[in-house]
């Protein structure tokens, strides 16, 4: 094992509780991971010592709070190996995708264009791009899959031939099948027939998991989110190349986002900021640095050595259930530790409420991809996500608390 999980684990006061006299097991890290005390010890310090706005104060107390910021923004490009001037802070990813839906999308897009996609995305990768389409008659295209669970890459080659794909949204990691989709070769199929299209790709569920190259994956925007590696609700950030940023156009207004105002209109600050309109999230963003730093002392090949051990030990473990259906890939090393599945005569919500009631948290439900749902003929399905702090010893309540839905709903 690359690190002491046993020792990780305490470093979580959420993991210590027990429900119902039951040791607590999270495999809902999919949804949102849980937060090592480092990063609240961070938020806090911010809070109960450095308090104060950003970038326009002279005092001490500003100062130190526009390190924080600032420095979380420099941590996370150099995470993601990006630059820091094309570093956006968002709400969330979704707010990621939307940015670039309404401030490129929605102005280069239009009747005889296309815009490329998959089956398999998120609501948040999907719902912003097809509003758009709707509303300004450009054509949506969407990648199958194959048998097991992957983007069929014959057919998008076929879907960008006539060179009309103009714009690549496509998810890195799907949060239902756990399918890691080589992002850099959709890239590369989409600019073979057109030189001038862009990529964006959703990064919300692997860069918690997998190490993560901007410059490496050669895309145009990725966005992330802070909840799902270890940091606080409501920060995310939209990665993107900087002249690129610099040719669109802010979708919100106001505040540090401004250069000068005048009656008639206003002028933009520079990148990223542009895009980071009113007070920020502050002390997420301490938090988030702290995250950062978290994982970069655990080194993300080792994040992702043990979580493909993860995803084996699922797929052995459910797998092997009697009247159990995995969905995804089965070779642990083509997806994360996300293994969604369905127990034969139970509905998912049954199968999560018996497990929640032996303190085994798992996800149930359309996980906010209901396109893919109708692909797969299903309408819900369970999802048990592994992180950092899981080992196999949590797989052994899982598999028991499915045997137990078994026997329950089978009177």
């Amino acid at each position: 094992m690359a690190f002491d999980v046993p020792a990780l684990r305490k470093e979580f006061p959420t993991l210590q509780r027990e429900i119902d006299g039951h040791r607590l097991v999270y495999l809902d890290s999919g949804a949102s991971s849980q937060t090592p005390r480092v990063v609240l010890d961070a938020m806090d310090r911010y809070y109960s010592w450095s308090r104060s706005n950003v970038h326009r104060g002279v005092y001490q107390l500003a100062e130190e709070a526009t390190d924080l910021y600032e420095g979380a923004r420099e941590k996370l490009a150099t995470f993601l190996d990006a630059d820091p001037r094309g570093v956006v802070f968002t709400k969330n990813a979704t707010e990621g995708c939307n940015l670039v839906a309404y401030s490129w999308v929605r102005r280069e897009l239009g009747p005889g264009d296309a815009l490329l996609t998959t089956v398999m995305e998120h609501h948040a990768n999907h719902v912003p791009f097809t509003t758009a389409a709707n509303e300004l008659g450009f054509e949506v295209r969407h990648i199958p899959l194959t048998d097991d669970g992957q983007l069929d890459l014959d057919a998008a080659r076929e879907l960008v031939a006539d060179g009309k794909v103009r714009f690549l949204a496509a998810v890195h990691v799907s949060n239902v099948l756990g399918t890691i989709n080589d992002v850099a070769e959709l890239a590369r199929i989409v600019r073979d027939a057109n030189p001038d299209a862009k990529v964006h790709i959703d990064g919300a569920q692997a860069v918690p998991h997998l190490p993560v190259s901007f410059r490496g994956l050669d895309v145009d925007f990725y966005a992330i989110t802070g909840h799902k590696m270890l940091g606080p609700t409501g920060i995310g950030a939209l990665i993107a190349r900087p002249e690129l940023l610099e040719s669109m156009e802010p979708f919100l207004t106001g505040g540090d986002m401004i250069r000068d105002v005048t009656l008639e209109g206003a002028t933009w600050n520079d990148i990223p900021h542009k895009f980071e309109a009113g007070t920020p999230m502050i002390a997420e963003a301490a938090g988030l640095g702290a995250a950062v730093d978290l994982l970069t002392e655990l080194g993300m090949d080792a994040v992702r050595e043990h979580e493909a051990d993860m995803a084996a030990g699922l797929l052995d473990s459910v797998g092997g259930i009697d009247g159990v259906t995995i969905h995804g890939p089965s070779d642990p090393t083509l997806r994360g530790a996300a293994v969604s599945f369905a127990v034969d005569g139970i509905h998912p919500h049954d199968v999560g409420a018996m497990l929640g009631s032996k303190g085994v948290c798992v996800r149930v439900g359309h996980h906010c991809t209901k396109p893919l749902m109708r692909c797969l003929g299903l309408t819900a399905s369970a999802r048990a996500s592994a992180y950092i702090y899981n080992d196999r010893d949590d797989l052994e309540p899982l598999v028991d608390g499915i045997e137990a839905a078994k026997t329950f709903f089978a009177r």
